[in-house]
């Protein structure tokens, strides 16, 4: 399930996750059986538990970045999000590659990153 909507709520819920750093909210947006890939060719995190602990121990804390995205592709098994990631000494573009599963929940995320070459 890929619609616009259900797309931007999970990334909506994505930013909540990423600056709330809490378990539930993380472990929220994923399959119980997902598959994130923190870069295309990583070894990926599987399931729910494993995602949650990952995510954890490199968390950003809260209200060091700022995020904007849009959506490139919408289709009803995928979704291609672009996106850019600003620290306060960085700036990344991402390419997220989503698929999502009847409830709205990542059933696989891979994430495409790219650092801003230094001003």
């Amino acid at each position: 399930m890929s619609s616009l909507d259900a797309v931007t709520s999970w990334v909506e819920g994505y930013r909540r996750a990423w600056e709330s750093s809490d378990p539930e909210d993380i472990g929220g947006l994923f399959a119980e059986d997902a598959a994130y890939f923190t870069e295309p060719f990583a070894k990926p995190w599987l399931g729910r538990a494993e995602i949650v602990a990952n995510w954890l121990a490199i968390k950003d804390e809260p209200g060091t970045t700022s995020f904007e995205w849009h959506p490139v592709i919408v289709a009803d098994e995928l979704a291609i999000v672009e996106a850019t990631t600003t620290y306060p000494d960085k700036t990344y573009s991402n390419l997220w590659v989503l698929r999502l599963d009847q409830v709205g929940q990542a059933q696989q995320f891979t994430e495409w990153w790219m650092q801003h070459p230094a001003s």
